[in-house]
């Protein structure tokens, strides 16, 4: 397929498939251009390249749409089999608290909490997932923290006063 065959194409149709695709999936974007790929790796063209991209687009997204909702199962599953956060008898924190707070932090400190904490990560290792410094992933994650601890009213014990002797 030539170069401006394929521009003609895009023009067209892309904003009508990704439209097509949004009913079957929350990737729709990813989906056409993924057909427009597999469509110029096509040994011969299709007699009709329209009707072609439409069928692709279609399976793709049904597929896209299948693997979305499995992965969510699975991470409400996981998150609900076992809680970030396990009641402790002597904690005066509340489970279900600690879990609604974190959830509504900032994404950033949220997923350098996580790769710390349930992950454990090294904040090296945080970084290099996250594509940032290891210093900007401690600062997010103790960040973080600061935002829940200030939240859930919970001091830190090493910013205690301590006792004398």
């Amino acid at each position: 397929m030539d170069p401006v065959q394929l521009g003609r194409l895009i023009d067209q149709h892309a904003s009508a498939l990704e439209l097509y695709a949004r009913q079957w999936c929350g990737s729709a974007e990813d989906v056409v251009q993924e057909s427009f790929l597999k469509l110029v790796q096509q040994a011969r063209p299709p007699d009709n390249p329209a009707a072609w991209l439409f069928r692709a687009v279609r399976n793709a997204a049904i597929n896209a749409g299948i693997a979305e909702g499995r992965r969510r199962r699975h991470e409400s599953d996981a998150a609900e089999a076992r809680g970030w956060f396990q009641a402790e008898t002597r904690s005066p924190l509340d489970p279900a608290d600690a879990e609604s707070e974190l959830r509504r932090l900032d994404p950033g400190p949220r997923e350098a909490i996580g790769a710390h904490v349930w992950g454990g990560l090294t904040f090296d290792q945080v970084g290099k997932l996250m594509g940032i410094s290891s210093s900007q992933a401690h600062r997010l994650y103790a960040a973080g923290l600061s935002t829940l601890r200030e939240r859930l009213g919970v001091s830190c014990p090493s910013n205690r006063p301590k006792e004398q002797s």
